[in-house]
Formats: structure tokens, sequence, C-alpha cells
């Protein structure tokens, strides 16, 4: 199903060593709005959509778990090169006494991934409606993250994924309109 290329999809860059930052990052790694959410939802959810529009759910769940690595790859970078003295001063000191310097999936408030993030109603139309506000709330997330650092080279990245979150958002829009369509139309037998 899937083929793996060993580069990010979006290049992504930081400036400087920014552990605070990468708390706030959190959120859209393990957070309910985040991208491991967004693309177990999808994944979970294209079981139970007709499948006209299931492709859009495969497509953009798949894409989902390359920001997943894009979210965790921007962590990275902003600690690697931290002390634990830097670390407890962004936050992290509860982070580090558990995980030392490992991703986890957590929130920016360091609450733990629950599956309670992922909905599921069965049906379509109900699930799209979840999936476009679910990728609004991100986009959203995106955008004050980007107002969030002074780092060009980080909002770069996460210009990158706003937009994306954008587009998702189209996509899913004009999958409610071919079920929209679907439902409406005169069935004759």
């Amino acid at each position: 199903m899937w083929v793996y290329e060993k580069k990010l999809q979006y290049p992504v860059r930081v400036s400087k060593c920014d552990p605070h930052m990468a708390k706030l990052l959190m959120e859209q790694y393990g957070g309910a709005d985040g991208e491991l959410a967004a693309a177990l939802r999808y994944l979970n959810q294209r079981y139970t959509i007709p499948d006209k529009v299931i492709g859009v759910l495969n497509d953009i769940g798949t894409e989902e778990f390359a920001h997943l690595e894009m979210i965790a790859t921007m962590i990275y970078k902003l600690t690697k090169d931290a002390s634990v003295e830097q670390l407890k001063a962004a936050g992290l000191g509860e982070h580090y006494a558990a995980h030392d310097r490992a991703l986890f999936y957590e929130n920016a408030a360091g609450a733990p991934f629950t599956a309670t993030y992922i909905q599921a109603k069965g049906d379509p139309i109900a699930d799209l409606y979840e999936d476009i506000a679910a990728e609004e709330k991100a986009r959203a997330t995106y955008q004050w993250l980007i107002d969030l650092t002074d780092d060009v080279d980080l909002q770069d990245s996460l210009k990158f994924l706003r937009e994306r979150e954008i587009i998702h958002s189209l996509r899913f829009r004009e999958s409610v309109e071919i079920l929209k369509g679907e439902r409406d139309r005169k069935k004759v037998f």
C-alpha cells in the first residue's frame, strides 16, 4: 500500500536550539488536533466510507503520517543540542525524566495521546464534516505556531504544513458534495 521514500515530504530546517518551541510543537505530534490523530482518524474512517471517496481518506491519511514525520524531525532538531537545564527551563523536565530525549506521543501540556481523539461515526457525511473541522483546527494551530517562533526556517516548514491542511479541508469538502449528490439523486428501479 505504501512506498516509503527516505526523505521528508518537505525540508525541515531550524536556525537554533529552541526546546520551548519543541514543547509547543508536541501539540501537533500527539495532541487532539495533531497529525497522529488525523492519520489514524482518516485511515480508520475509510472502512465505512463509500467507494467514490475512499481514496481521499486513504491519500490524506497517508500524507498525515508524512506530516507526523516532519513534526518529529522539528522537535528532534530543536532539542538535540539542548542541555538538561534548557529542557527544564522550557517545561520539558517531566518529559526528560520519563523519556530522556525520546519523542513520545503527548500534547504540549504533556498529556499522553489517547484514542478518544479519533472520531468515527459511521455516517460518511458526518465523518467528513468531522474531518473538515479537524483540518481547520490543525490549520489554526499551525498559524499560531508560526506566530510563536521567530525562526524563519522553522516558519517555512510550518507554513507548508498549514497550506496542506487547507488543501485537505478542500478535498474533504469536495467529497461531501460528491456524497450529497449521490444521496439526493433520484433512484429509479
